[in-house]
Protein backbone atom coordinates (compact mmCIF):
# COMPACT_ATOMS: atom_id res chain seq x y z
CA UNK A 1 0.00 0.00 0.00
CA UNK A 2 1.56 3.36 -1.02
CA UNK A 3 2.58 5.72 1.76
CA UNK A 4 0.14 8.60 2.30
CA UNK A 5 1.86 11.96 1.77
CA UNK A 6 0.36 15.03 3.39
CA UNK A 7 1.43 18.41 2.05
CA UNK A 8 2.27 20.94 4.81
CA UNK A 9 -0.18 23.86 4.84
CA UNK A 10 -0.42 27.02 6.91
CA UNK A 11 -4.00 26.73 8.21
CA UNK A 12 -4.25 29.55 10.75
CA UNK A 13 -6.11 31.83 8.31
CA UNK A 14 -8.54 29.14 7.15
CA UNK A 15 -11.88 29.05 8.96
CA UNK A 16 -15.12 27.08 8.56
CA UNK A 17 -17.43 28.57 5.96
CA UNK A 18 -14.63 30.51 4.24
CA UNK A 19 -15.41 30.92 0.53
CA UNK A 20 -11.90 30.42 -0.78
CA UNK A 21 -10.86 30.86 -4.38
CA UNK A 22 -7.68 28.97 -5.31
CA UNK A 23 -5.55 30.75 -7.90
CA UNK A 24 -4.56 27.91 -10.22
CA UNK A 25 -2.21 28.60 -13.11
CA UNK A 26 -1.75 24.95 -14.02
CA UNK A 27 1.80 24.78 -12.65
CA UNK A 28 2.95 22.32 -10.02
CA UNK A 29 2.64 24.71 -7.05
CA UNK A 30 -0.94 25.80 -7.70
CA UNK A 31 -2.14 22.30 -8.64
CA UNK A 32 -0.63 20.96 -5.41
CA UNK A 33 -2.38 23.71 -3.44
CA UNK A 34 -5.69 22.76 -5.06
CA UNK A 35 -5.26 19.05 -4.28
CA UNK A 36 -4.11 19.72 -0.70
CA UNK A 37 -7.07 22.00 0.04
CA UNK A 38 -9.47 19.53 -1.55
CA UNK A 39 -8.16 16.81 0.75
CA UNK A 40 -8.87 19.00 3.80
CA UNK A 41 -11.99 20.73 2.59
CA UNK A 42 -14.39 18.87 4.84
CA UNK A 43 -12.13 18.93 7.92
CA UNK A 44 -11.61 22.69 7.59
CA UNK A 45 -15.16 23.47 6.44
CA UNK A 46 -14.03 25.36 3.31
CA UNK A 47 -16.13 26.33 0.31
CA UNK A 48 -13.70 26.06 -2.60
CA UNK A 49 -13.60 27.35 -6.16
CA UNK A 50 -10.90 27.82 -8.80
CA UNK A 51 -9.61 31.14 -10.14
CA UNK A 52 -7.67 31.27 -13.40
CA UNK A 53 -6.31 34.19 -15.43
CA UNK A 54 -5.28 33.84 -19.08
CA UNK A 55 -2.77 36.65 -19.59
CA UNK A 56 -2.97 36.85 -23.37
CA UNK A 57 0.67 35.82 -23.75
CA UNK A 58 2.51 32.53 -24.40
CA UNK A 59 0.09 31.63 -27.23
CA UNK A 60 -1.01 28.00 -27.42
CA UNK A 61 0.83 27.15 -24.20
CA UNK A 62 -1.45 29.52 -22.26
CA UNK A 63 -4.50 28.03 -24.02
CA UNK A 64 -3.33 24.59 -22.92
CA UNK A 65 -3.04 25.80 -19.30
CA UNK A 66 -6.55 27.29 -19.45
CA UNK A 67 -8.05 24.04 -20.75
CA UNK A 68 -6.15 21.99 -18.16
CA UNK A 69 -7.31 24.15 -15.23
CA UNK A 70 -10.92 24.25 -16.39
CA UNK A 71 -10.99 20.45 -16.81
CA UNK A 72 -9.39 20.01 -13.37
CA UNK A 73 -12.05 22.23 -11.78
CA UNK A 74 -14.79 20.31 -13.57
CA UNK A 75 -13.34 16.97 -12.46
CA UNK A 76 -13.77 17.99 -8.82
CA UNK A 77 -17.07 19.80 -9.31
CA UNK A 78 -15.64 23.22 -8.46
CA UNK A 79 -16.82 26.53 -9.92
CA UNK A 80 -14.14 28.19 -12.04
CA UNK A 81 -13.79 31.99 -12.12
CA UNK A 82 -12.04 32.71 -15.41
CA UNK A 83 -10.76 35.95 -16.89
CA UNK A 84 -8.76 36.59 -20.06
CA UNK A 85 -6.70 39.80 -20.03
CA UNK A 86 -4.42 41.56 -22.49
CA UNK A 87 -1.02 41.97 -20.83
CA UNK A 88 0.82 43.25 -23.95
CA UNK A 89 -1.76 46.05 -24.32
CA UNK A 90 -1.22 47.13 -20.71
CA UNK A 91 2.55 47.07 -21.23
CA UNK A 92 2.20 49.44 -24.18
CA UNK A 93 -0.26 51.68 -22.36
CA UNK A 94 1.57 51.99 -19.01
CA UNK A 95 5.20 51.25 -19.95
CA UNK A 96 5.28 48.43 -17.39
CA UNK A 97 7.33 45.27 -17.57
CA UNK A 98 5.51 42.15 -18.74
CA UNK A 99 5.67 40.69 -15.23
CA UNK A 100 4.33 43.85 -13.58
CA UNK A 101 1.49 44.23 -16.07
CA UNK A 102 0.47 40.59 -15.61
CA UNK A 103 0.50 40.94 -11.83
CA UNK A 104 -1.58 44.15 -11.86
CA UNK A 105 -4.22 42.59 -14.10
CA UNK A 106 -4.26 39.33 -12.18
CA UNK A 107 -4.69 40.99 -8.79
CA UNK A 108 -7.20 43.38 -10.29
CA UNK A 109 -9.35 40.35 -11.11
CA UNK A 110 -8.81 38.97 -7.61
CA UNK A 111 -9.94 42.26 -6.07
CA UNK A 112 -13.01 42.30 -8.30
CA UNK A 113 -14.05 38.83 -7.10
CA UNK A 114 -13.56 39.89 -3.48
CA UNK A 115 -15.26 43.26 -3.92
CA UNK A 116 -18.29 41.70 -5.60
CA UNK A 117 -18.70 39.34 -2.67
CA UNK A 118 -18.18 36.18 -4.73
CA UNK A 119 -15.27 35.10 -2.52
CA UNK A 120 -14.04 35.84 1.01
CA UNK A 121 -10.38 35.21 0.22
CA UNK A 122 -8.08 33.95 -2.52
CA UNK A 123 -5.22 31.51 -1.93
CA UNK A 124 -2.08 31.76 -4.05
CA UNK A 125 0.58 29.04 -4.25
CA UNK A 126 3.69 30.97 -3.24
CA UNK A 127 6.20 28.57 -1.70
CA UNK A 128 9.19 28.68 0.63
CA UNK A 129 11.41 28.69 -2.48
CA UNK A 130 9.50 31.65 -3.93
CA UNK A 131 10.08 33.45 -0.64
CA UNK A 132 13.82 32.76 -0.76
CA UNK A 133 14.04 34.05 -4.34
CA UNK A 134 12.08 37.18 -3.44
CA UNK A 135 14.26 38.00 -0.44
CA UNK A 136 17.43 37.58 -2.51
CA UNK A 137 16.08 39.85 -5.24
CA UNK A 138 15.13 42.49 -2.68
CA UNK A 139 18.54 42.19 -1.02
CA UNK A 140 20.32 42.69 -4.35
CA UNK A 141 18.26 45.84 -4.93
CA UNK A 142 19.10 47.28 -1.49
CA UNK A 143 15.71 46.97 0.20
CA UNK A 144 14.82 48.14 3.71
CA UNK A 145 13.10 45.75 6.10
CA UNK A 146 9.77 46.28 4.35
CA UNK A 147 11.35 44.74 1.25
CA UNK A 148 13.27 42.00 3.06
CA UNK A 149 9.95 40.87 4.54
CA UNK A 150 9.31 39.37 1.11
CA UNK A 151 5.99 37.65 0.54
CA UNK A 152 3.50 38.09 3.37
CA UNK A 153 1.48 35.03 4.50
CA UNK A 154 -1.67 37.15 4.36
CA UNK A 155 -2.41 40.42 2.58
CA UNK A 156 -5.55 42.30 3.54
CA UNK A 157 -7.30 43.90 0.58
CA UNK A 158 -10.10 46.46 0.50
CA UNK A 159 -12.45 43.50 0.74
CA UNK A 160 -11.24 40.07 1.85
CA UNK A 161 -7.63 38.99 1.62
CA UNK A 162 -4.92 37.06 -0.21
CA UNK A 163 -3.66 33.95 1.61
CA UNK A 164 -0.41 32.02 1.00
CA UNK A 165 -0.86 28.58 2.69
CA UNK A 166 2.26 27.06 1.05
CA UNK A 167 4.85 29.61 2.23
CA UNK A 168 6.38 27.02 4.55
CA UNK A 169 6.47 24.31 1.87
CA UNK A 170 9.36 23.62 -0.49
CA UNK A 171 9.10 23.00 -4.21
CA UNK A 172 10.66 19.56 -3.69
CA UNK A 173 7.89 18.64 -1.22
CA UNK A 174 5.29 19.80 -3.73
CA UNK A 175 6.62 17.72 -6.59
CA UNK A 176 6.96 14.65 -4.34
CA UNK A 177 3.33 15.16 -3.29
CA UNK A 178 2.09 15.38 -6.88
CA UNK A 179 4.10 12.34 -7.95
CA UNK A 180 2.64 10.35 -5.05
CA UNK A 181 -0.87 11.33 -6.20
CA UNK A 182 -0.10 10.62 -9.84
CA UNK A 183 -1.26 14.17 -10.53
CA UNK A 184 -0.07 15.88 -13.69
CA UNK A 185 0.63 19.60 -14.08
CA UNK A 186 1.70 22.05 -16.78
CA UNK A 187 5.22 23.36 -17.25
CA UNK A 188 5.67 27.03 -18.13
CA UNK A 189 8.59 27.39 -20.55
CA UNK A 190 9.20 30.99 -19.44
CA UNK A 191 10.28 29.69 -16.01
CA UNK A 192 13.49 28.52 -17.68
CA UNK A 193 14.18 31.79 -19.50
CA UNK A 194 17.31 33.26 -17.93
CA UNK A 195 16.51 36.70 -19.33
CA UNK A 196 14.32 37.12 -16.23
CA UNK A 197 16.11 38.04 -13.00
CA UNK A 198 13.98 35.71 -10.88
CA UNK A 199 14.90 32.76 -13.08
CA UNK A 200 18.61 33.53 -12.76
CA UNK A 201 18.21 33.74 -9.00
CA UNK A 202 16.33 30.42 -9.06
CA UNK A 203 18.56 28.47 -11.43
CA UNK A 204 21.96 30.08 -10.84
CA UNK A 205 22.27 32.01 -7.57
CA UNK A 206 20.31 29.78 -5.17
CA UNK A 207 22.04 26.56 -6.29
CA UNK A 208 25.37 28.33 -5.74
CA UNK A 209 24.33 29.44 -2.24
CA UNK A 210 23.19 25.91 -1.38
CA UNK A 211 26.82 24.91 -1.75
CA UNK A 212 27.52 27.11 1.29
CA UNK A 213 24.32 26.31 3.17
CA UNK A 214 22.05 23.49 1.96
CA UNK A 215 19.21 25.02 3.99
CA UNK A 216 19.60 28.53 2.58
CA UNK A 217 15.96 28.71 1.44
CA UNK A 218 14.71 28.06 4.96
CA UNK A 219 17.20 30.55 6.39
CA UNK A 220 16.01 33.27 3.99
CA UNK A 221 12.43 32.44 4.95
CA UNK A 222 13.31 33.06 8.60
CA UNK A 223 14.99 36.33 7.65
CA UNK A 224 11.75 37.38 5.93
CA UNK A 225 9.65 36.47 8.96
CA UNK A 226 11.93 38.45 11.28
CA UNK A 227 11.96 41.42 8.88
CA UNK A 228 8.15 41.46 8.77
CA UNK A 229 7.98 41.49 12.56
CA UNK A 230 10.64 44.21 12.73
CA UNK A 231 8.81 46.33 10.16
CA UNK A 232 5.45 45.91 11.90
CA UNK A 233 7.01 47.00 15.19
CA UNK A 234 8.76 50.01 13.66
CA UNK A 235 5.65 51.16 11.84
CA UNK A 236 3.68 51.16 15.09
CA UNK A 237 6.53 52.79 17.01
CA UNK A 238 7.16 55.56 14.49
CA UNK A 239 3.42 56.17 14.13
CA UNK A 240 3.37 56.69 17.90
CA UNK A 241 6.46 58.93 18.06
CA UNK A 242 6.38 60.98 14.88
CA UNK A 243 3.09 62.95 15.16
CA UNK A 244 4.31 64.65 18.35
CA UNK A 245 7.34 65.96 16.44
CA UNK A 246 5.44 67.47 13.53
CA UNK A 247 5.79 71.19 12.88
CA UNK A 248 3.39 71.92 9.98
CA UNK A 249 4.37 74.44 7.31
CA UNK A 250 7.22 76.93 7.68
CA UNK A 251 8.07 79.38 10.48
CA UNK A 252 7.32 83.04 9.83
CA UNK A 253 8.89 86.15 11.31
CA UNK A 254 7.18 87.24 14.48
CA UNK A 255 6.12 83.72 15.42
CA UNK A 256 3.62 81.26 14.08
CA UNK A 257 3.80 79.11 10.96
CA UNK A 258 2.59 79.47 7.40
CA UNK A 259 1.03 76.87 5.14
CA UNK A 260 0.81 77.02 1.37
CA UNK A 261 -2.60 77.34 -0.21
CA UNK A 262 -1.34 75.77 -3.44
CA UNK A 263 -2.78 72.24 -3.67
CA UNK A 264 0.48 70.82 -5.03
CA UNK A 265 2.65 72.33 -2.31
CA UNK A 266 3.31 70.78 1.06
CA UNK A 267 5.78 71.25 3.88
CA UNK A 268 6.43 69.61 7.18
CA UNK A 269 9.24 70.01 9.70
CA UNK A 270 10.72 68.61 12.90
CA UNK A 271 13.02 70.09 15.51
CA UNK A 272 16.66 69.10 15.14
CA UNK A 273 17.34 68.87 18.87
CA UNK A 274 14.36 66.59 19.44
CA UNK A 275 15.46 64.38 16.54
CA UNK A 276 18.95 64.10 18.06
CA UNK A 277 17.54 62.66 21.28
CA UNK A 278 16.73 59.42 19.45
CA UNK A 279 18.98 56.52 18.49
CA UNK A 280 20.21 56.73 14.84
CA UNK A 281 17.98 53.77 13.96
CA UNK A 282 14.95 55.79 15.07
CA UNK A 283 16.26 58.94 13.40
CA UNK A 284 16.43 57.18 10.04
CA UNK A 285 12.86 55.96 10.41
CA UNK A 286 11.64 59.40 11.42
CA UNK A 287 13.31 61.07 8.45
CA UNK A 288 11.73 58.56 6.07
CA UNK A 289 8.34 59.03 7.78
CA UNK A 290 8.50 62.83 7.41
CA UNK A 291 9.55 62.55 3.76
CA UNK A 292 6.68 60.13 3.17
CA UNK A 293 4.20 62.69 4.49
CA UNK A 294 4.91 64.88 1.45
CA UNK A 295 4.95 61.92 -0.94
CA UNK A 296 8.70 61.36 -1.14
CA UNK A 297 10.48 58.01 -0.74
CA UNK A 298 14.07 58.43 0.50
CA UNK A 299 16.75 56.05 -0.73
CA UNK A 300 19.76 54.97 1.36
CA UNK A 301 22.02 57.75 0.14
CA UNK A 302 19.46 60.46 0.79
CA UNK A 303 18.60 59.13 4.24
CA UNK A 304 22.25 59.06 5.28
CA UNK A 305 22.80 62.58 3.90
CA UNK A 306 19.90 63.90 5.96
CA UNK A 307 21.17 62.07 9.02
CA UNK A 308 24.50 63.89 8.61
CA UNK A 309 22.66 67.14 8.02
CA UNK A 310 20.89 66.75 11.35
CA UNK A 311 24.16 65.96 13.14
CA UNK A 312 26.02 68.91 11.59
CA UNK A 313 26.25 72.12 13.59
CA UNK A 314 26.26 74.26 10.41
CA UNK A 315 22.79 75.62 9.68
CA UNK A 316 20.87 77.20 6.79
CA UNK A 317 21.62 74.49 4.29
CA UNK A 318 19.44 73.00 1.62
CA UNK A 319 19.55 69.59 -0.07
CA UNK A 320 17.63 68.83 -3.23
CA UNK A 321 15.96 65.44 -2.94
CA UNK A 322 14.34 65.56 -6.36
CA UNK A 323 13.24 68.10 -8.91
CA UNK A 324 10.23 68.91 -6.75
CA UNK A 325 11.28 68.10 -3.18
CA UNK A 326 14.01 69.69 -1.08
CA UNK A 327 15.06 69.62 2.57
CA UNK A 328 15.98 72.88 4.32
CA UNK A 329 18.09 72.78 7.49
CA UNK A 330 17.72 75.82 9.73
CA UNK A 331 19.11 76.51 13.17
CA UNK A 332 16.13 74.82 14.76
CA UNK A 333 14.44 72.65 12.18
CA UNK A 334 14.67 70.21 9.30
CA UNK A 335 11.98 71.20 6.83
CA UNK A 336 10.69 68.89 4.07
CA UNK A 337 9.15 70.89 1.21
CA UNK A 338 7.34 69.75 -1.90
CA UNK A 339 7.13 72.62 -4.36
CA UNK A 340 4.26 73.25 -6.74
CA UNK A 341 4.78 71.60 -10.09
CA UNK A 342 5.60 73.97 -12.90
CA UNK A 343 5.62 73.22 -16.57
CA UNK A 344 8.28 75.77 -17.37
CA UNK A 345 11.70 74.19 -17.52
CA UNK A 346 10.43 70.78 -16.47
CA UNK A 347 12.75 68.07 -17.69
CA UNK A 348 14.87 70.31 -19.94
CA UNK A 349 18.12 70.55 -17.94
CA UNK A 350 21.14 69.97 -20.20
CA UNK A 351 24.62 70.69 -18.90
CA UNK A 352 27.89 69.78 -20.59
CA UNK A 353 30.40 68.03 -18.31
CA UNK A 354 33.98 68.47 -19.53
CA UNK A 355 36.19 65.39 -19.20
CA UNK A 356 38.15 65.91 -17.04
CA UNK A 357 36.11 68.54 -15.20
CA UNK A 358 33.71 69.47 -12.40
CA UNK A 359 30.22 70.89 -12.81
CA UNK A 360 27.62 71.90 -10.22
CA UNK A 361 23.96 71.81 -11.21
CA UNK A 362 22.06 73.94 -8.67
CA UNK A 363 18.67 72.85 -10.00
CA UNK A 364 19.52 69.27 -9.01
CA UNK A 365 21.62 70.01 -5.93
CA UNK A 366 24.41 67.83 -7.35
CA UNK A 367 28.09 68.19 -8.17
CA UNK A 368 29.43 66.03 -11.03
CA UNK A 369 33.15 65.21 -11.26
CA UNK A 370 34.72 63.45 -14.26
CA UNK A 371 38.34 62.44 -13.56
CA UNK A 372 40.63 61.49 -16.45
CA UNK A 373 44.38 61.45 -17.14
CA UNK A 374 43.94 63.32 -20.42
CA UNK A 375 41.31 65.31 -22.25
CA UNK A 376 38.36 63.28 -23.56
CA UNK A 377 35.07 64.05 -25.34
CA UNK A 378 32.54 65.85 -23.11
CA UNK A 379 29.75 64.08 -21.26
CA UNK A 380 26.22 65.46 -21.01
CA UNK A 381 24.08 65.84 -17.88
CA UNK A 382 20.38 65.90 -18.72
CA UNK A 383 17.03 64.76 -17.41
CA UNK A 384 15.32 61.53 -18.30
CA UNK A 385 13.64 61.44 -21.70
CA UNK A 386 10.81 59.20 -22.93
CA UNK A 387 12.22 55.89 -24.13
CA UNK A 388 15.45 56.08 -22.11
CA UNK A 389 16.65 52.63 -21.06
CA UNK A 390 19.46 51.15 -18.98
CA UNK A 391 20.57 47.64 -18.06
CA UNK A 392 20.83 47.12 -14.31
CA UNK A 393 23.53 45.02 -12.75
CA UNK A 394 22.27 41.47 -12.09
CA UNK A 395 19.62 41.75 -14.79
CA UNK A 396 19.59 40.94 -18.45
CA UNK A 397 18.36 43.27 -21.08
CA UNK A 398 17.60 46.98 -20.87
CA UNK A 399 14.61 48.33 -18.95
CA UNK A 400 12.79 51.61 -19.37
CA UNK A 401 13.95 54.18 -16.84
CA UNK A 402 10.36 55.31 -16.42
CA UNK A 403 9.53 51.82 -15.17
CA UNK A 404 12.42 51.82 -12.68
CA UNK A 405 11.44 55.23 -11.32
CA UNK A 406 7.79 54.22 -10.96
CA UNK A 407 8.93 51.32 -8.78
CA UNK A 408 10.56 53.91 -6.54
CA UNK A 409 7.14 55.64 -6.23
CA UNK A 410 8.35 58.87 -7.82
CA UNK A 411 5.72 61.25 -9.15
CA UNK A 412 5.58 62.12 -12.86
CA UNK A 413 7.13 65.52 -12.10
CA UNK A 414 9.98 63.96 -10.13
CA UNK A 415 10.62 61.44 -12.88
CA UNK A 416 10.96 64.27 -15.38
CA UNK A 417 13.61 65.90 -13.18
CA UNK A 418 15.66 62.73 -12.61
CA UNK A 419 19.20 63.31 -13.95
CA UNK A 420 21.28 61.01 -16.12
CA UNK A 421 24.77 61.28 -17.58
CA UNK A 422 25.39 60.25 -21.19
CA UNK A 423 28.73 59.93 -22.99
CA UNK A 424 29.89 61.19 -25.39
CA UNK A 425 27.75 64.34 -25.52
CA UNK A 426 28.18 64.72 -29.27
CA UNK A 427 26.46 61.40 -30.02
CA UNK A 428 22.64 61.69 -30.09
CA UNK A 429 22.48 57.92 -29.41
CA UNK A 430 25.09 57.98 -26.64
CA UNK A 431 24.44 55.47 -23.84
CA UNK A 432 23.43 56.49 -20.33
CA UNK A 433 26.44 55.86 -18.09
CA UNK A 434 24.90 57.01 -14.79
CA UNK A 435 21.39 57.14 -13.35
CA UNK A 436 20.78 58.19 -9.77
CA UNK A 437 19.93 55.28 -7.49
CA UNK A 438 20.49 52.63 -10.17
CA UNK A 439 23.60 50.49 -10.59
CA UNK A 440 24.12 50.13 -14.32
CA UNK A 441 25.67 46.89 -15.55
CA UNK A 442 29.25 47.76 -16.66
CA UNK A 443 29.01 45.12 -19.38
CA UNK A 444 26.29 47.19 -21.06
CA UNK A 445 28.53 50.29 -21.23
CA UNK A 446 31.46 51.27 -23.42
CA UNK A 447 34.92 51.38 -21.84
CA UNK A 448 34.87 54.79 -20.17
CA UNK A 449 38.17 56.73 -20.25
CA UNK A 450 37.18 58.54 -17.04
CA UNK A 451 35.73 57.93 -13.60
CA UNK A 452 32.53 59.67 -12.57
CA UNK A 453 31.59 60.74 -9.05
CA UNK A 454 28.47 62.61 -7.94
CA UNK A 455 28.06 64.44 -4.64
CA UNK A 456 25.16 66.19 -3.00
CA UNK A 457 25.72 69.94 -2.79
CA UNK A 458 24.45 72.22 -0.07
CA UNK A 459 23.33 75.81 -0.51
CA UNK A 460 23.01 78.74 1.86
Amino acid sequence: MPKLIILPLEEQYLRPGLRLGIAVSGGADSVALLRALLSRREALGLVLSVVHVHHGIRGSEADRDRDFVQSLAAAYGLPCHFRQVDVPARVDQNSESLEEAARHLRYGFFDELLRDGLLDAIATAHTLDDQAETVLQKLLRGAWTEGLGGISPVVHREQGGILRPLLGTTRAEIEAYLHALGQQWCEDATNRDLAHTRNRVRHELLPLLRGYNPRIAGQLNRVAAIARDEEAYWQREIARIAPALVLPGKPVRGGGRSSSTHPEEASIALEVERLRTFHPAVQRRLLRWFAGKIGCLLDFEQTESLLQLAANSVVSRRIEISGQVYVQRTAREIQFVRQAATSAGSGVIEVVLPVPGVVEVPELGLRFTAAATQEQPDALIRCVRPGDRVTQRYSRGPKKIKELLERAHLSAEDRQQTPVVVWPASDPKAPIVWLRGVEIDPASLPDLPFTLSIDLTVRN
